[in-house]
């Protein structure tokens, strides 16, 4: 009886939504993204919300005969670091592609798309030839010595690069990972721009392979700020695994289960994930692959990956064989300096596996047993009420959010008298007297950044000088849009994981896009509409496989409480409803249908689409 009870009680947690409430997620989420305007350097559009910021960098690039006016301030500096704005867009992009309807749903899809055309927009300028990256522009030494508003600094503005000579694997990795993620945000709104993107992505993936080595033994100005100490092979897998996701292209896969053991993909147990060490975030997407059933002949090499992305899970849970620290609050600790980056981007994977396992009927396996999916979701909830205030301090540390939050953040621009409102000149060093050693709160409100956040026993001291904890980053707030969003939307409609098997046969370079065809008319039965669409075939073992998606519309002014559907002819896996004995109905984790909604399965199998039509419906 007490194994059944155990059981029953696993199943009860996949069955039943976390309750989310206490927060407002949806505004938490908009003013995240707020912070990214804040950061942002170049001519600032129209559109700026965050208006006491104006342009600045102007010239950058000017000097060494490149434009790279734009992207991103990467914390409260002045400087221009290539690798953690890249991973910064990275993060971005993969929230929008998980989560893209959650983001609608809250008006905040724009705003995000917005936030990564930034800085893709400056990764074009700064890969001005296949073989030729600019990772940095200006130094910390120079900039740090001055506390400067961006608008006014008179600090060196040189640009660094990476070429054939001076390599740089890590970042051309990570640019090309931005690049390819950010592809597929655009693949709908803008195919010109997305397509434009992916050929950047290519380049920078055979550049970052071919001439192999380190970023910062190439520009090493950048060493003591992001040292790239876990190396390039993390970056090549990663930059591989997005590539793959955005082009289909059965050469990256390959690539994974080729190098996935000797770039340590199967072999490092990680406990962190953030802009220098990938592996976790890697051994995540694999693992997504896996489950979709495209491992293919990797089959094996890919479930190792997926035990290293189990252990990282596991670690973050308390029920690994080796687990993270936890401060008395309940909040993952990494290390002093910015501990919060860690937090997100740990609470971004630990959201996605956790629908990825959902999706797939899975379970996440730990050394001390099976764990319901669901507890990885309840575990980022519980980081991020953490940040938004349920802490020992009750404190927020995002900035504007709630009515305790950091009030002297380690931040130039907000911490000086906006340029727009005196414009009085702020020497190099002035600003350290006038402006940094103020006890007084910042005269510019850096609303939705997340500071670095409290110490090992959640202990936190509002100082500017304390750059340790009140510090922001870019790099602490692009995982957070993903999960914010999730956690605002509860548990309806989140991005199901679709699988397609076999794995498709392609070519070493892209295939062209072809737009999915109608291939059977729309059918309706009473208020139910259906109509599906062929979205994608290939060849293997010398079969075509055709990929089919169907859309379940309930044209009602009332809500569909039960639907079952009758699926004849059909000789491949569904995915995407719940199966009975004869028939098929709404999915699990959908309780009804609403009126003017859609749902979405998909089936593959070798021949012409499937028979699909009503059986029986409930109206609310």
């Amino acid at each position: 009886m007490k194994n059944f009870a155990s059981v029953a009680a696993l199943l009860l947690l996949l069955c039943f939504p976390v309750a989310f409430s206490g927060h407002d997620y949806g505004q938490a989420l908009s003013k995240s993204l707020l912070f990214f305007e804040a950061q942002r350097s170049g001519v600032l559009p129209r559109n700026q919300r965050v208006t006491w910021r104006s342009h600045s960098g102007l010239n950058d690039g000017k000097s060494s005969g490149v434009n790279l006016v734009g992207g991103y301030y990467d914390a409260g500096d002045n400087v221009k670091f290539g690798l953690p704005m890249a991973f910064t867009v990275t993060m971005m992009a993969w929230s929008v592609i998980e989560y893209g309807n959650q983001l609608a749903a809250n008006g905040e899809l724009g705003h995000s798309i917005d936030a990564i055309k930034w800085g893709t927009d400056y990764f074009i300028k700064a890969h001005p030839e296949p073989n030729v990256l600019y990772g940095e522009v200006g130094d910390g030494n120079t900039d740090h010595y001055c506390w400067q508003r961006p608008e006014e600094m008179t600090t060196d503005r040189k640009a660094y690069r990476i070429d054939p000579s001076n390599p740089g694997s890590d970042l051309a990795g990570e640019t090309a990972a931005a690049m390819a993620a950010a592809s597929i945000v655009f693949r709908r709104s803008n195919p010109a721009y997305s397509r434009l993107l992916l050929t950047h992505a290519y380049q920078l993936f055979d550049f970052a392979d071919k001439y192999r080595g380190k970023y910062d033994s190439s520009i090493t100005v950048a060493s003591k700020y992001y040292g790239s100490v876990s190396g390039y092979n993390d970056e090549l897998l990663w930059a591989a695994s997005w590539l793959y996701q955005a082009s289909n292209n059965q050469f990256y896969l390959d690539y994974l289960g080729r190098n996935g053991d000797s770039m340590g993909g199967t072999g490092w147990s990680m406990t962190e994930f953030g802009w220098d060490v990938k592996y976790a975030g890697v051994q995540t997407l694999v693992a997504k692959f896996l489950m979709q059933g495209k491992a293919g002949r990797h089959t094996a090499v890919f479930q190792k990956f997926q035990q290293k992305a189990d252990f990282f899970m596991c670690s973050l849970l308390g029920k690994g064989s080796r687990n993270i620290q936890k401060t008395p609050g309940g909040l993952i600790f990494r290390q002093r300096w910015n501990n919060m980056q860690f937090v997100t981007s740990a609470s971004f994977l630990t959201t996605v596996y956790s629908d990825y396992l959902t999706s797939s009927r899975s379970y996440l396996r730990c050394s001390a047993g099976n764990v319901a999916p669901s507890q990885l979701l309840s575990f980022a909830k519980s980081q991020v009420d953490y940040i938004l205030g349920d802490n020992p301090r009750a404190t927020s540390y995002m900035v504007g959010y709630g009515n305790n939050f950091p009030q002297r953040v380690h931040h130039r621009g907000s911490s000086i008298v906006s340029y727009k409102v005196d414009r009085s000149f702020v020497t190099c060093r002035g600003g350290y007297a006038t402006w940094f050693s103020r006890k007084g709160s910042d005269p510019n409100l850096l609303t939705g950044a997340i500071v670095g956040g409290p110490d090992a026993y959640d202990n936190f001291a509002d100082r500017r000088d304390n750059y340790e904890q009140t510090e922001p980053a870019t790099y602490n707030n692009a995982p957070l849009l993903g999960v914010l969003a999730r956690l605002s939307s509860g548990h309806s409609g989140y991005s199901q994981l679709l699988p397609a098997v076999p794995a498709p046969v392609v070519v070493r370079r892209p295939m062209p896009i072809r737009k999915p065809r109608v291939t059977s008319p729309v059918r309706a039965s009473g208020p139910v509409a259906i109509v599906q669409k062929m979205t994608g075939s290939w060849v293997s073992k010398g079969r075509t496989y055709y990929r089919y998606s169907t859309t379940v519309t309930n044209k009602s002014p009332r809500a569909l409480k039960s639907l079952n559907l009758s699926i004849k002819n059909l000789y491949g896996p569904i995915w995407g409803l719940s199966r009975s004995v004869n028939s098929f109905g709404l999915p699990s984790w959908m309780h009804s249908l609403q009126s003017g909604k859609s749902l979405e399965f998909v089936y593959i199998h070798s021949t012409t689409p499937a028979n699909v039509a009503v059986s029986s419906y409930t109206l609310a």
